[in-house]
């Protein structure tokens, strides 16, 4: 089979990797943002707060989560709206987009935990099932679990027996990507254009904030890791029939192919920056001069260390970008 049918079925196939809960952080594979600080989600929240205040946005907006794993990234942009503007929480509409019913079941379970009949948030199994005139979606770590294929001077990548082999046989829309972008190796992510495509079918106006780790150009070499258990085993080097979906594999994030594809789609770039510039321009150190003068301040030293995990160059402020979409905004 090709390598991305091989990459969809590892994650997504009815007992693949994705298709249960797995936990994230310490006792995971992985750490992610939302796992390591609440100010994640707190910056997003503040971001939105100033959208709101600056005109752009209804009060009525929905806000949708893709990719919410278990719920904690929405939950922690509710806590924190609760906590800067309270009063939205009575007209803003909150979604979340989810493939696997098992995931929806706990999401729901979880956020219920957290928020009672206070909040009600609805599930939808793909974007084409969601329609708003006014929308603000985010998602974290979502594209570099979309399918991929390898390339290699000209060839592609197929699996035998859990054995990568390469193939002068390659997909006309490879070829077209690899001619586009100058890649002779490495990874190209598949299903961004129609992704977008059902973005912009979905929503009538919308601001969509993703994060991710990747660069604006391809690398001309292979990214594509496994985690397991916090350790990380080079595609190459793995032995991927034991690995099988039994842990998570991945890959860097080529921005620039997915710009170029919301923008097929009538959406504008507002702005692509490193995490760290852009946690910053949401305003992440304001949300923690606020929490200093309301707890104690070994809790505020705490907080403080996760929010310079999310920051510092040397951990997830450099390795992380982040791109933000807007569609239907005119001028």
């Amino acid at each position: 089979m090709r390598f991305n049918d091989y990459f969809n079925e590892w994650l997504y196939a009815e007992d693949g990797y994705y298709a249960t809960y797995k936990a994230i952080g310490k006792s995971g594979d992985f750490y992610t943002s939302v796992s390591t600080s609440k100010f994640f989600g707190g910056a997003i929240a503040n971001h939105f707060i100033r959208r709101i205040d600056a005109g752009k946005l209804p009060e009525d907006t929905l806000i949708v989560e893709i990719g919410a794993h278990k719920g904690y990234l929405l939950a922690d942009f509710i806590q924190f709206v609760y906590t800067l503007r309270p009063e939205l929480l009575k007209s803003l509409r909150f979604a979340i987009i989810e493939r696997f019913e098992t995931l929806r079941e706990i999401q729901s379970t979880y956020l219920r935990e957290c928020f009672g009949d206070a909040v009600r948030i609805d599930h939808y199994g793909d974007l084409g099932e969601l329609k708003a005139d006014n929308a603000f979606v985010i998602a974290n770590e979502i594209f570099d679990a979309f399918p991929c294929t390898l390339v290699y001077q000209g060839k592609e990548a197929v699996v035998t027996d859990h054995a990568i082999e390469w193939s002068d046989t390659v997909e006309p829309y490879t070829r077209e990507i690899m001619e586009r972008y100058g890649i002779e190796k490495g990874e190209i992510g598949l299903g961004y254009e129609s992704f977008a495509a059902a973005m912009a079918g979905s929503f009538s106006r919308c601001e969509f904030v993703t994060f991710d780790y990747g660069d604006i150009l391809p690398r001309n070499d292979f990214s594509a890791r496994i985690y397991k258990e916090h350790q990380v085993f080079p595609l190459f080097e793995a032995d991927l029939k034991a690995l099988f979906k039994q842990s998570d594999i991945t890959y860097d994030v080529h921005f620039k192919h997915l710009i170029d594809a919301f923008e097929s789609e009538g959406f504008v770039n507002e702005k692509y920056a490193t995490q760290m510039v852009a946690l910053n321009d949401f305003g992440i150190v304001e949300l923690l001069e606020i929490l200093e003068k309301n707890v104690t301040y070994d809790h505020y030293l705490k907080e403080v260390g996760k929010v310079k995990t999310l920051l510092n160059p040397a951990f997830l402020g450099e390795r992380f970008k982040m791109a933000n979409f807007l569609k239907g905004w005119g001028d």
